[in-house]
């Protein structure tokens, strides 16, 4: 029985795939992204923090095949080097905030409606949430960056706590809706505590939308923690990271030196691009009943394709 299962299985991916296209494409790109940085040691011609000023400047060629920067150091090296450090914080931020979101999230939605004290409380906790998303993000997380202090934590930190309010709202609404099932009314009846029931029953069963939302909420960080680097409030320089290569690279381009910010640009669009269609392909693959309607898409297609050939 396995063994057709996931033969049918692998069919039903691959013609999905086949018919959208964006899927595949998105899950090349991070695969290539994370790939680059794991193997960056190995396949980097040169240290990305090791500076030649007798290069400076040095547009593409046949030894630096993106060019070089201000202080001789390789783009080339230094692009391959960045995901190690924009897509590290941003999955490190994430996770933390995907995590406290979550349990929150799920804690305010189980006691929304049960006219307690802990009922008031969870509306205490909704409406702190609503005032730190009223806030600009980005200039919310230069201020926490700038009241704890420059490193890699506090990046990982700020990238956390401004998108701790997505989880905490997904995970509610959910919540609410799965409170009132009868499996959870069961588990109740059962003799299971309100701990017991949330963990085992509630969070599994609510997951989905939170789940869809990582990959998005990845490539945002991404951006998030190369906008901070831009502005000088995240990692610093000569470290390889995308944001801080745009930024020091930024002064060289009215003077017709362009290599030294597109290219690390570049990457960091493409990657984002990429976190994006594979958030679109999981909120897809999540939901039983936008994967059938796909999948009776793809049949339709499949025989229109076969009678046009009859």
């Amino acid at each position: 029985m396995s063994g057709p299962s996931r033969q049918s299985r692998l069919h039903t991916a691959l013609r999905i795939a086949a018919a959208r296209p964006s899927f595949a494409l998105g899950y090349l790109i991070v695969t290539v992204a994370i790939l680059a940085g794991a193997l960056a040691p190995l396949i980097a011609p040169y240290n990305p923090i090791e500076a030649d000023p007798a290069q400076f400047l040095q547009p593409p060629n046949h030894l630096h095949w993106l060019g070089t920067d201000a202080v001789g150091m390789d783009i080339f090296s230094r692009v391959l080097y960045g995901p190690r450090i924009d897509i590290t914080i941003a999955v490190l931020g994430t996770l933390v905030s995907a995590t406290f979101g979550c349990l929150i999230g799920a804690w305010v939605g189980y006691y929304s409606r049960t006219g307690t004290i802990r009922s008031k409380i969870a509306f205490l906790i909704m409406r702190l949430a609503d005032v730190l998303q009223a806030f600009p993000v980005f200039v919310f997380a230069i201020a926490l960056v700038a009241s704890l202090g420059q490193s890699i934590q506090t990046v990982v930190l700020a990238i956390a706590f401004v998108n701790i309010p997505i989880y905490l709202r997904l995970m509610r609404s959910q919540v609410m809706g799965i409170r009132d099932m009868r499996y959870v009314e069961a588990a109740m009846v059962a003799g299971l505590t309100d701990r017991q029931t949330i963990l085992r029953h509630v969070i599994p069963n609510a997951m989905g939308p939170a789940l869809a939302q990582l990959s998005v909420n990845i490539g945002w960080s991404i951006l998030l923690t190369a906008g901070l680097s831009f502005v000088g409030a995240g990692v610093r320089a000569p470290s390889p990271e995308w944001g801080s290569m745009i930024a020091t690279g930024f002064q060289n381009v009215v003077t017709g030196e362009w290599w030294p910010s597109v290219f690390p640009g570049l990457a960091l669009a493409i990657t984002v691009f990429g976190f994006s269609l594979v958030g679109n392909s999981v909120e897809v693959f999540g939901d039983p009943v936008k994967v059938r309607r796909l999948i009776r898409d793809v049949t339709l297609r499949d025989h229109a394709q076969a009678a046009k050939r009859a």
